[in-house]
């Protein structure tokens, strides 16, 4: 009877594990920030797959040790140590097997996701609004056979400056068309840079010297935030620029109004880096008067 009941308590906690790991995968999409690509979808959905079996891992060994101290304690005054398994092929193939397949597994979810995101852009065919992106005028279908909207991104310390070429226009902010396909072109001019918006789930190395292509689709209309991912310098915290996804009018209307307008943007890091060192600490000398040292006269 009792290890029917050890059965039982079994069954229904692997139920409880797996029912509780998938809703904690499943709240693992609010904790990022909002999708703003269509490479943001599946960079979630691969966070949530590891979450959820991530969960499974660790809410398992928790329930083992809990049915371990309900059902295996020691009797009362048994100081006895517990006999060494040795030679058990079975547990030596699962505790190798079972770690390998989930190793394996992973790899080729995620080898699938980067496959599908590939250095190239995006390569399926729009035909739906993925959830939560906001409808525009021009439907989406249409938008994605048309040409690619081409823009030079150049990263130095501490700044960046994009540029669009058909255009003739030069900003400071990053201005995109929803629900097209964007070719950015990427360019250090200095030393080793990143390209990284949390909303789009894209993280890109720039290496002087070395022009990358790097194509997204963004499908939510927003402000958002570009960051240099990688460590260029004193103030590369503060190399930030504004990127903007618009609607097909609105990107039209400012690509117009960039061309008879001044842009004047202040850059953070260029006037922390021009104020003179401020003297935060006073010593303790300019306030407190020298001891005297004492007079030491040579013996005779």
């Amino acid at each position: 009877m009792l290890r029917i009941l050890e059965y039982i308590v079994l069954a229904i906690g692997a139920a409880a594990i797996i029912v509780v790991s998938y809703w904690l995968g499943q709240q693992a999409y609010s904790w990022m920030p909002l999708e703003a690509s269509t490479d943001a979808e599946r960079i979630d959905d691969l966070f949530s797959f590891l979450v959820w079996l991530s969960s499974i891992i660790f809410f398992g060994v928790i329930g083992m040790i809990v049915y371990a101290i309900i059902f295996d304690r020691a009797a009362q005054k048994d100081y006895s140590e517990g006999h060494s398994t040795r030679g058990n092929a079975k547990i030596e193939a699962l505790w190798t097997g079972g770690p390998v397949l989930l190793v394996l597994w992973i790899s080729v979810y995620s080898f699938d996701i980067y496959q599908q995101m590939d250095i190239e852009g995006p390569i399926q065919v729009l035909g739906e609004l993925p959830a939560g992106a906001e409808p525009v005028d021009a439907a989406p279908a249409s938008n994605a056979f048309q040409p690619v909207v081409e823009i030079e991104v150049f990263a130095r310390q501490w700044d960046w400056t994009f540029r669009y070429p058909k255009r003739n226009v030069t900003s400071r902010e990053l201005h995109l068309p929803v629900n097209r396909r964007i070719r950015l072109v990427l360019h250090a001019e200095d030393v080793l840079h990143g390209f990284y918006v949390p909303a789009f789930r894209i993280k890109q190395d720039i290496i002087p010297n070395r022009p990358i292509d790097f194509q997204l689709l963004p499908t939510r209309v927003g402000k958002y935030q570009l960051q240099d991912s990688q460590l260029s310098g004193t103030y590369f915290a503060l190399m930030q620029a504004d990127v903007y996804v618009d609607s097909p009018q609105d990107y039209t209307q400012w690509l117009a109004e960039a061309n008879t307008r001044s842009e004047v943007i202040a850059n953070r890091a260029a006037t922390e880096h021009a104020q003179p060192t401020k003297r935060i600490f006073k010593s303790n000398w300019d306030t407190v008067s020298p001891v005297q040292s004492p007079v030491v006269s040579p013996s005779n």
